[in-house]
């Protein structure tokens, strides 16, 4: 029988979503929702997708899916996952997984409650150029890596809620997720401080910012985003005996691999769908029984957030939990 997923919303990543899944044996695309059931219905017939609905609470009551995928604004992930749960769904909800600790800790009680499996959808973890650098790094190939720095933009387009601090918006959690989580994934290390900068739009979100963070096994690295300039958009981890650069990092294609008086070696993996690996290894995990994947796991969800948090705390005055 298929694993069927439905979609809650029409962002600009379901449609990304969707092709992987039908790219996927086993797996296929039952239903999608929007607030809007015209809106629904055009982007259904768009993205080849059998049925739509009006609203997201009716696509959770029906029988058409097994899986919800949770891909609205940051402020809705923590409301709609957990009625998902409740409804008897397994849940992939998009980074970040929620704005607070105690909502994710909660989300991943309540699935191992029901025995439903949920995950944070992290697709740089999964992608198999990480796979590979994440091997060398620990064959010693590049001695011990001490430091990394990742740089990205991005134009925020017409996704005007980035801007509202209502919705979770700001260029922190929209985007720092990526290095913190990959990190943490490539040495097995939480994160144990932090320091940083942000300049801010004129509804008091951060629209860029540059953060140091210092993980438990001495590593320093700085992560930087900015909606109002160009950057490298690359990654780069720095090692005794040389250095990784990854392109485009959170999607990453290729790497680049430095060692001193050798040519560099790029070491390709192409793919047309880069969210397909995180969509096997759920699948896989359902099928498994499982209610959290060992690789992204509570812990590493948590811990993020808590970084996450306090870097904002850092920013802002206003006290929040953490």
């Amino acid at each position: 029988m298929k694993l069927r997923f439905g979609i809650l919303s029409t962002s600009s990543i379901a449609p990304r979503f969707i092709k992987a899944v039908q790219a996927i044996e086993g797996c296929e695309t039952a239903a999608l929702a929007s607030r809007n059931l015209e809106k629904a219905q055009e982007k259904a017939a768009l993205w080849n997708v059998p049925r739509a609905y009006g609203s997201y609470e009716e696509l959770l009551c029906s029988q058409d899916i097994d899986v919800a995928y949770i891909s609205m604004i940051n402020s809705e992930h923590y409301h709609y996952s957990k009625l998902a749960l409740e409804k008897g769904k397994h849940v992939l909800c998009e980074k970040p997984f929620t704005l607070q600790v105690d909502q994710a800790e909660e989300l991943f009680a309540l699935a191992r409650e029901r025995n439903l499996f949920i995950m944070e959808m992290q697709k740089v973890v999964f992608l198999p150029v990480i796979q590979k650098i994440k091997e060398q790094i620990h064959q010693g190939d590049f001695g011990t890596i001490h430091t990394a720095d990742f740089s990205s933009s991005f134009d925020p387009g017409y996704n005007t809620w980035l801007f509202d601090p209502a919705k979770g918006g700001g260029t922190l959690y929209s985007n720092a997720i990526y290095s913190i989580e990959l990190m943490q994934y490539l040495f097995s290390s939480p994160i144990v401080q932090w320091s940083g900068l942000c300049t801010r739009s004129n509804t008091s979100v951060e629209n860029q910012f540059s953060v140091a963070l210092l993980m438990e096994n001495d590593l320093l690295f700085t992560t930087k985003n900015s909606t109002r300039a160009q950057t490298s958009h690359t990654g780069f981890l720095y090692g005794e005996k040389g250095y990784i650069e990854l392109p485009e990092y959170w999607k990453a294609r290729k790497a680049i691999l430095h060692f001193q008086g050798q040519e560099p070696v790029t070491l390709e993996f192409p793919c047309e769908h880069e969210l397909i690996y995180e969509v096997l290894h759920a699948k896989e995990c359902i099928q498994s029984g499982l209610t959290e994947s060992p690789v992204m796991t509570e812990e590493m969800t948590v811990s993020s957030i808590r970084v996450l948090n306090g870097i904002h705390q850092l920013w802002n005055s206003t006290e929040e939990k953490s």
